[in-house]
């Protein structure tokens, strides 16, 4: 390689100043960073017991740990679909 190929060659995942991570802060990428601090902040202000039934069993436990729960699962699920979709 040449020096002035060399100098040229770009690094992979390099940002150039300041405007390499405004440029990834997308609309839809902010609107999910914000309403995942929201969804967090839901969370943790919940924290009495509550009792949840599963299917049979009922369970006593924090709301901020069944409400976590079911965000996390949710979560799961959009991501598989999300790439289901994209794979075809």
């Amino acid at each position: 390689m040449s020096p002035k190929t060399a100098k040229s060659a770009k690094i992979p995942g390099a940002h150039r100043g300041s405007a390499g991570w405004r440029a990834s802060l997308t609309p839809g990428r902010i609107t999910m960073l914000v309403l995942a601090v929201l969804t967090l902040v839901f969370i943790f202000e919940n924290t009495q017991e509550t009792k949840i039934r599963l299917l049979i069993p009922e369970v006593t436990m924090p709301l901020w740990a069944a409400l976590l729960a079911t965000a996390l699962i949710g979560a799961l699920c959009g991501a598989y679909f999300c790439m289901g979709r994209r794979r075809r």
